[in-house]
This record gives C-alpha cells, structure tokens and sequence, in this order.
C-alpha cells in the first residue's frame, strides 16, 4: 500500500484492453489512484491532464511508440516511468533509458513483480532529496562538477543532461568516489530496493551514465560492482 495519506497518481499506457485494465486493477487494489491511456498521443494528453506521480509505459503503441511518450513528457517534468518492452535486448532497453525511462519489466511479468517495481520507482523518488543531502552541495571531481542541490552536472564545463535515475546513481557512487560499491548496494540505495537481484537494471544505467559523463569516469570490479573515479576521465 502507499505510505501516504494521499494515494499516489499512476498512469498506464498499454494499447492490449486486457493487459491495461489487468495492470490497472492490480494497482488499484494496492490503493493508488490509477488513469489510463492507450496509445502515444492518448499517454501525452492524460500525462499532461493528470500529472501522475509515475507512468507505467509499453513500448510498442499506436500513433507513436513509447519511447517518444518518454522523451516528451520527461521534457516537461520529470517523472519516474516502468516501461513495458517485449523483447529483452539490451538495445531497447538502452534507448529507454537514454530517453529517460527509470527501469522495465519484459513481458510476460509477474503482477507482483511491477507492484514492486512500482513501490521501488516511488521510494526512490522520496528518498532522492536525503541522497542528495548526504553530498557537499558542489562536488569537483577532475573536470566532472556536480551540484547535488540543483541536480546539474557538468564534464569539462559543459552541462550534460542526466535522468533523475542517472542523477541518483551518481550521486551514489560519488559520495564515496574511488570506493567499490556492488551492484546490490547501488540497487538498495538508487532503487531503494534491498534484497533484490537488480544486476541487469544497474549495469544497464551504469551503462547509459557512461555514455554521458565519459566510460573512463566510472570503473568495473568484475564481480563485485563499480566506482567512480576521482580524478575523472583517465
């Protein structure tokens, strides 16, 4: 159940009635306020007409896919988003996260499994603020500068644009730079989520990090997890 005294606002977007409404019901019943949409136009408008505090997402959808419903609605106010791919490549998964999905789930899934992705995605959300709060305000590592307090980060003084997830692993990893912290302890503290088997998820984000700030910035301890460098790119 939400821990507030307000339920929390999801929208799902699934073009299958049946999935949708399945989706829909199961959260419902675990007390959130649900709405839905069904194709990409439908998600924008009922994003835009709701504001939902997270977004349930398929990617295959009529009208446009999505992964343009990500990019658009991420542009005008950043939302936690579970997207629903039917294939599990990690090219697709990768285009997700570039255009600012938090996770996903392959179908077919277990109910019980998005209710927890769910639950986890919204943590993260409450838990971003006393994440940030743990850093200086202002960090400088090499030429990679960032202000935990606005969210913004720079390589080389140019501003990159990171996904609030992207953000929050940073954040993580930069708290302790130069020290390795494994993939369960990223998951626990980004996902909020201890406990859970989210290898995948995080070398995926990890993945998408380094594409932004630059490969070299953040180092892999085969088997054990990853680090960020102190000095910056090598």
């Amino acid at each position: 159940m939400p821990v507030s005294g307000t339920a929390r606002r999801i929208l799902v977007v699934e073009d299958e009635p049946v999935i949708n409404q399945a989706v829909t019901d199961r959260l419902r019943g675990t007390g959130y306020d649900v709405v839905q949409a069904w194709d990409g136009p439908g998600a924008v408008e009922q994003f835009a007409a709701t504001e939902p505090d997270l977004v349930v997402l398929d990617v295959m959808l009529p009208g446009f896919d999505g992964h343009e419903v990500c990019r658009r609605i991420q542009s005008g106010r950043p939302v936690p988003v579970l997207m629903l791919t039917a294939r599990d490549d990690e090219a697709d998964i990768l285009v997700g996260l570039g255009v600012g999905a938090d996770d996903y789930l392959t179908k077919p899934f277990r109910m019980r499994e998005l209710v927890a992705r769910v639950g986890a995605l919204l943590r993260r959300v409450d838990r971003a603020a006393e994440l940030a709060n743990r850093t200086t305000t202002t960090m400088d590592l090499g030429d990679l500068r960032i202000d935990a307090a606005a969210r913004r980060v720079w390589v080389e003084q140019v501003e990159v644009h990171l996904t609030p997830t992207e953000f929050d692993l940073l954040i993580c990893l930069a708290a302790d730079p130069g020290v390795v912290l494994t993939r369960e302890h990223l998951y626990a503290e980004v996902w909020g989520w201890p406990g859970a088997s989210g290898t995948r998820t995080v070398d995926s984000h990890v993945k998408a990090l380094r594409a932004k700030i630059g490969a070299d910035r953040v180092r892999t301890v085969h088997g054990v997890g990853y680090a960020l460098e102190s000095g910056g790119a090598a």
